[in-house]
């Protein structure tokens, strides 16, 4: 299936394919790439498309070849699951060949599950009016919500082709919309220039300034956070309680076979169904074992929960990711400890600067992560519908920063 070059009339919504995009790259414009869509990457090659993830702001784990081909791989994310690869691709012709100029992690979805930004209300509103919000398309890393780049391009020019391309593509199509989340700064500018609409949303992230231990960490905090921190780390230490930072190659496959009964209990526990299975976990295991930490809670030695979390390619760590996390056993606090002290205790250990604690969760605060705002961009094909959701949008940031306002009062850190 391919995606040709187009260049449909520019209207408020619309997509426009611009050889000379605002604020692009002069010298450049004789450029000419060939639009493809992949579903898939098993025909990609994983260091042209890992070149890619590296020369764009906001490179992470979850962007590489290794983490996406494992999730279509392990049908975890793929047609069957409603969650369709279509990655859009920019090649350019070269003596000799082609390089892969751009690409852009897309999907057609057929339900909203797993996206961490909201829009079953849309959907509805859809489906009252006796229209199609499904399938869709969606720019994002599944089950994931981390920021990072969408647009990945080696330069400014060609990331802002591949965004043209990406609303041509989703206004020829006759899909309902296409949505981005969680797109860096930069690039969510460039979707608004584009015209899409720029939503805003929160999650709590806790920073290092350079912490010489735990104590130190927790001497910043007021006092009655100190004080609850040290008690719900007392409750589980008193349980008998002990832990293991499992790392990359130490992870062994009857870990993951543990690991992935605690996750799957989380999900029996919420009445719902996992979304990532035991080959997923095995195949980042083997693909990517720089990335990944695994916390074990043991008592009486055996486990009894585990949390898994992703971090930077060594040495360069800056940013720890929390991601998933079960237990088999419950006890009072050992969530916290496991998800959150533990991982705290990693980040300082090894000057890790940021932990993204995942989505949501204004418990985090208690815990010393601060509120920070992330964006998703949205274009829907329907006049009418765009029009409706851009006021509501409106709204909704009036709400956000207010709530961001609140958040702020409420900072767990000592007055000094």
């Amino acid at each position: 299936m391919r995606a040709e070059p187009c260049k449909p009339e520019a209207r408020r919504g619309s997509s426009t394919h611009d050889d000379h995009p605002a604020g692009g790259c002069a010298g450049q414009a004789e450029r000419r790439y060939e639009a493809r869509i992949a579903e898939g990457l098993a025909d990609i090659d994983a260091a042209a498309w890992d070149a890619l993830v590296d020369a764009r702001p906001g490179a992470n784990p979850f962007l590489r070849h290794a983490f996406l081909h494992a999730l279509h791989a392990s049908g975890s994310a793929g047609d069957d699951s409603g969650w369709s690869p279509r990655y859009l691709t920019l090649w350019a012709a070269e003596p000799g060949g082609e390089r892969l100029a751009a690409a852009m992690p897309l999907y057609a979805k057929a339900h909203s599950y797993g996206e961490y930004v909201f829009d079953w209300a849309w959907a509805d509103a859809y489906q009252r009016h006796g229209l199609r919000y499904y399938p869709k398309w969606l720019s994002a890393v599944p089950f994931t919500p981390v920021q990072g780049s969408r647009l990945l391009a080696a330069d400014e020019h060609a990331a802002r082709q591949l965004l043209a391309h990406a609303l041509a593509l989703a206004e020829q199509s006759g899909m309902s919309s296409l949505h981005v989340l969680f797109p860096t700064p930069q690039e969510a500018g460039w979707m608004a220039e584009a015209g899409m609409m720029l939503r805003q949303g929160v999650q709590f992230h806790w920073t290092n300034p350079g912490y010489a231990d735990f104590e130190a960490f927790l001497a910043t905090l007021s006092q009655k956070k100190r004080k609850n921190i040290r008690a719900e780390r007392r409750r589980v230490a008193e349980a008998g309680i002990g832990f293991r930072h499992l790392r990359g190659a130490e992870i062994s496959d009857e870990d993951w076979r543990f690991f992935h009964r605690c996750y799957r209990q989380t999900y029996r526990e919420h009445h719902s169904s996992p979304y990532l299975n035991l080959d997923f976990f095995r195949r980042i295991g083997a693909s990517m074992p720089g990335n990944l930490l695994l916390v074990v809670a043991e008592r009486a030695g055996s486990p009894i929960a585990s949390a898994l979390l992703v971090y930077d390619d060594a040495p360069a760590i800056s940013t720890l990711y929390g991601r998933y996390w079960g237990a088999l056993e419950h006890h009072p606090c050992l969530h916290f400890e496991a998800s959150y002290y533990q991982p705290l205790e990693f980040c300082i250990a090894h000057g890790i600067r940021t932990f993204e604690g995942g989505a949501q969760g204004e418990h985090k605060m208690a815990r010393g992560f601060l509120p920070v705002a992330t964006q998703s961009a949205h274009w829907l094909a329907h006049p009418a519908f765009a029009d409706a959701v851009e006021r509501f949008l409106a709204q909704e940031r009036q709400g956000i920063g207010a709530y961001l306002d609140e958040l702020n009062e409420r900072n767990p850190f000592a007055r000094t």
